[in-house]
C-alpha cells in the first residue's frame, strides 16, 4: 500500500501548479491537494495536520514547501517523505523582506496586476517560448487571491522561521527540486539546503526556473516517481 501524496501549492498559486503531476500520480496513488489556510506558516501547518491521513508523502512548492517543513517539524512521525520545490528553508533576509513591501502597497491601492508581475518577474523563469505562458498562468492563479490574501501570504513569507534544523533532524527521504534559472530561490541556496539534510537528494533542472512543475512537468513527474519508488525507477 503506497502512502497518500499531499500537495501544497506555492505562493499565490492554486491546484493548477501541480496539475500535471497530480493527474499522472493519481493513476496509482491517493492524491490530496491541500489549501493553505492561516496567517503564518505555523498556523497553516496546524490547520492541515488534523485533516491529513495518518501517514503521507508531502510535496510543497515555495510557500507550500515552507509549510511542508512546518508539518515535518510538528509531526515528523506522520511524514513518510518530503519533496521541496523552489523552497527556501532559511528566513527572509532583511533586504528581501523590504523588497516585498512595495508589492503590498501596489496591491492595496488596486494595482494588483503590477504586484503579481513583480512577484514573479520573467527573469525568474527559464527562457524560451513557454516563459510568457507560464507567467500568464501564474497571474491567473494569483489574481483571484485579492489584496487581502496577497498580503497574508506575503507576510507569511516575510515572517517564516529558519528551518535549517528541521532539515538536519529529518529522518525521512527528502528530495529538493530546483530550476537552474530561478533567481528568487537560487539553485545554490537550494543545494545548500540539501547538504543540511542527511537523507536529501538534490535535482536541478536546466529547463526550468522558479516554477518547475509548470515549466517542465514531465521532468518533475519523473523525479517524483523516483522519489516515491526509487527501486522501481532504477529497474
Amino acid at each position: 500500500m503506497t502512502d497518500p501524496i499531499v500537495f501544497l501549492p506555492g505562493y499565490l498559486c492554486d491546484q493548477r501548479l501541480f496539475c500535471a503531476q497530480t493527474f499522472d500520480l493519481s493513476r496509482d496513488h491517493m492524491v490530496i491537494q491541500a489549501p493553505l489556510i492561516g496567517e503564518r506558516c505555523e498556523e497553516m501547518a496546524s490547520a492541515l495536520i488534523p485533516h491529513l491521513p495518518r501517514r503521507f508523502a508531502l510535496v510543497g512548492a515555495s510557500l507550500g514547501g515552507i509549510v511542508a517543513l512546518e508539518i515535518l517539524r510538528k509531526a515528523p512521525d506522520r511524514v513518510a517523505r518530503v519533496c521541496l520545490v523552489s523552497t527556501d528553508a532559511l528566513p527572509d533576509a532583511p533586504n528581501v523582506a523590504a523588497d516585498r513591501e512595495p508589492l503590498l502597497v501596489q496591491a492595496r491601492i488596486g494595482r494588483m496586476d503590477e504586484a503579481v508581475r513583480a512577484a514573479l518577474p520573467a527573469g525568474a523563469l527559464a527562457p524560451g517560448p513557454g516563459r510568457m505562458a507560464t507567467q500568464e498562468l501564474f497571474a491567473e492563479m494569483a489574481g483571484p487571491f485579492g489584496a487581502g490574501a496577497f498580503e497574508v501570504q506575503t507576510r507569511a513569507m516575510q515572517r517564516r522561521r529558519d528551518h535549517q534544523s528541521s532539515l538536519y533532524r529529518a529522518q525521512c527521504p527528502i528530495r529538493i527540486i530546483a530550476g537552474a534559472h530561478d533567481t528568487l530561490v537560487t539553485p545554490k541556496r537550494q543545494e545548500f539546503m540539501a547538504g543540511l539534510a542527511p537523507t536529501a537528494r538534490f535535482d536541478c533542472l536546466d529547463t526550468a526556473g522558479h516554477l518547475p512543475s509548470l515549466e517542465d512537468p514531465h521532468a518533475v513527474t519523473a523525479i517524483l516517481r523516483d522519489w516515491l519508488h526509487p527501486a522501481a525507477a532504477a529497474a
